[in-house]
């Protein structure tokens, strides 16, 4: 079998840097018929050429996704600006417009794209919640270099996110401030847990790959859905053969964590933000994983509610304890930005978001549900 504790310690080894990688999903709206789906294939063919260099890809209901190559902050965050703002004009000119939210609010969930891992993963994860998942949610994604200390970072990584999951809460549904949470809650949670940080980073990886549901296995026929609840350990029964790494690093990626180690840090926890929005969270978080007293001073707060997942999601702001908590994170953020080399604008439009959604408890959501009554 091959050695799962050696790959997890790989995944924990990489770049020392401090560079961030973003990845922006967007859902896509006919400004015209907001109630309708829109065709991947109108949406590519109004995308222009990509100033910052950006990776164009779309998800399986169409929402769009730009994946941005990692760098110093400053630099990440100015090309990706420059990219979602050609974006968002092409588009506009061809009677489109980008959502500014992590869950589809009017159009029900259909898939566009028909690919092989994606009709694996709908027969593993089922309806309703895995076809939403796959069509109708976007989320910010912020990659982080795991620089000279992996634990810390990723101790950080998670320790933090109860309270940045309430701050950056923008998909309301059914009482959730983060429907597209609520969700990803409902899907099988040996694969959507988020894994026990606090010892060896590695070993709890190891644990959890070993644990997590097996979703597919490769064989002469493509890949074969396994819906009979085995988990890694036991693919040599499901496959008929002992998993290689090839294996192992397949399975790790049908696996999602709130974060995950692929020789930096993914945090996949945010939701979709506007278009004018989302540098608050790749300034915000990198900062706080990164800047070692940055991350002193919001642990400081949020530490009571670090494992308060759910009630971040459900709640959001409107909760004390995650108020306080982001409340700490903002300010830690803002004062660590400068010495990160964030460029003014940044830091202001930073202080802009704290004003306007942290320090008056109201959770991006909040503006939503008021725009729906309205």
């Amino acid at each position: 079998m091959t050695d799962v504790q050696a790959y997890a310690h790989r995944c924990f080894r990489g770049d020392t840097a401090d560079r961030l990688g973003v990845e922006l999903e967007f859902l896509v709206f006919d400004v015209e018929a907001p109630e309708r789906p829109v065709p991947i294939a109108r949406i590519a063919r109004a995308l222009p050429a990509l100033p910052g260099g950006s990776k164009i890809t779309f998800e399986p209901g169409g929402q769009l996704e730009l994946s941005a190559p990692p760098a110093v902050l400053p630099v990440a965050v100015a090309r990706l600006v420059a990219d979602v703002e050609a974006v968002r004009t092409a588009l506009e000119a061809a009677g489109l417009r980008l959502g500014a939210t992590g869950l589809d609010p009017l159009r029900p969930p259909a898939r566009q794209l028909h690919e092989p891992r994606y009709d694996a993963m709908a027969a593993f994860l089922g309806e309703p919640h895995g076809l939403t998942m796959m069509c109708s949610t976007a989320s910010v994604q912020l990659n982080v270099d795991l620089g000279d200390a992996p634990a810390a970072r990723w101790g950080r990584a998670h320790a933090l996110g109860p309270a940045l999951v309430a701050a950056f809460a923008n998909s309301p549904d059914g009482g959730w401030m983060s429907g597209r949470q609520a969700v990803w809650a409902r899907l099988d949670p040996s694969r959507t847990a988020s894994v026990a940080a606090g010892g060896d980073p590695a070993a709890e990886w190891a644990r959890y790959l070993l644990d997590a549901r097996l979703m597919v296995v490769r064989d002469a026929d493509g890949l074969r859905p396994v819906l009979d609840g085995a988990t890694f350990r036991e693919f040599a029964r499901v496959a008929g053969r002992p998993p290689s790494e090839d294996d192992l690093a397949y399975h790790a990626t049908t696996l999602f964590p709130p974060v995950r180690p692929r020789g930096w840090l993914e945090i996949r926890y945010l939701d979709a933000q506007g278009p004018d929005d989302w540098p608050v969270c790749a300034a915000v978080v990198h900062a706080l994983v990164t800047d070692d007293r940055a991350a002193a001073a919001a642990l400081e707060e949020a530490a009571p509610v670090s494992h308060r997942w759910e009630d971040a999601a459900r709640l959001g702001l409107s909760d004390p304890g995650l108020r306080r908590a982001a409340c700490a994170c903002f300010r830690a953020a803002a004062e660590a930005l400068p010495r990160l080399g964030a460029e003014p604008w940044l830091t202001a439009r930073v202080s802009a978001f704290a004003s306007r959604h942290i320090e008056s408890g109201r959770s991006p959501a909040v503006d939503l549900m008021e725009e729906m009554i309205a």
